[in-house]
């Protein structure tokens, strides 16, 4: 715990924004704070939370840094360092602030902060997987919208659907899609996995369902606990909403489309229930696991196994 004493020392003797990024990664590591939402490193946290907090990009020039801080600057840095340290509160929570393939997006307490790797291959186009541009995409799960909007930056051709079960993650969506002036591109609609998509077909389905199992929910650290339980939970094996998307994602693929789904730390549980599908598992440079890509055609094949699972 950040005491009110300390934070007030912290006020009166430190000067530049170096002093209270050093004091956050102190914070950080004197008081076992969990790292998880988007970077595991203390010194990339205290610095995103002072500099965000300043209003400054955080890559902002190095120079900067020695810079000094009002008195009302120190106090606002306290204050969202007390917070995020002693209520364990996400850093994207406090700021309502979250990146996702290099865009900012509004976050809060109604959606999962994005941190997905999915990011990485959004920024490659889906290569080698992706043959030719897609005309229609889906982002199942769309939570605050960040994979939709990021796909249609970077297919600008392509209409976008986003779709959620939760209304609240629906209307930061809708924040989010109104301000990167893409609404009319990306349609939002409220759809449990693709029972509101009757007839709708995609080049592209990508999604980051629910995936955590039954025993890592019970063990979860607590700024994960903030997030919505909805956008975590996914039955005993984590697999209940992915089981559903890979029975009925054949029907709504072009002949030529790809499925691309993140199911993090239960790739292992969905191998040992289809071990004869041939998922391809993504290797990711900037780190991440435990997406696959299967193509329409696969999708058909397996379609049978993946409906007797459900």
């Amino acid at each position: 715990m950040l005491s009110d004493e300390v934070l007030a020392e912290a006020q009166q003797h430190l000067v530049s924004i170096r002093d209270w990024i050093r004091f956050g990664v102190s914070c950080f590591r004197g008081c076992d704070v969990h790292l998880g939402h988007g970077s595991d490193d203390p010194f990339a946290e205290a610095t995103a939370l002072v500099m965000q907090t300043l209003n400054l990009a955080w890559s902002a020039d190095a120079e900067i840094i020695d810079a000094v801080v009002l008195p009302s600057e120190r106090a606002a840095i306290a204050e969202v360092l007390k917070r995020r340290v002693n209520d364990r509160t996400p850093l994207a929570y406090l700021l309502n602030l979250a990146y996702f393939a290099n865009l900012p997006f509004y976050v809060d307490e109604r959606v999962l902060v994005p941190r997905s790797p999915i990011a990485e291959l959004i920024e490659s186009r889906f290569l080698p997987w992706l043959s030719v541009e897609p005309q229609r995409i889906l982002d199942l799960c769309t939570g605050s919208g960040c994979i939709a909007i990021a796909c249609a930056m970077e297919f600008p051709e392509a209409i976008v659907d986003g779709t959620d079960i939760s209304i609240d993650a629906l209307s930061v969506a809708a924040l989010n899609v109104e301000h990167h002036e893409l609404t009319e591109r990306v349609g939002l609609i409220e759809s449990d996995v693709f029972n509101k998509l009757p007839g709708q077909r995609y080049d592209l389905i990508v999604s980051n369902p629910p995936y955590v199992d039954a025993e890592d929910m019970a063990d979860l650290p607590l700024e994960f606990t903030r997030e919505p339980e909805l956008g975590l939970a996914s039955g005993v094996d984590g697999l209940d909403i992915t089981k559903r998307i890979l029975a009925e994602a054949a029907d709504y693929l072009t002949d030529d489309g790809v499925l691309v789904v993140e199911v993090g730390n239960s790739q292992w549980a969905l191998q040992q229930t289809f071990p004869d599908v041939p998922f391809v598992w993504v290797d990711f440079i900037r780190g991440g696991q435990g997406v696959f890509v299967l193509s329409a055609a696969e999708c058909r094949e397996h379609q049978a196994t993946f409906e007797s699972s459900i």
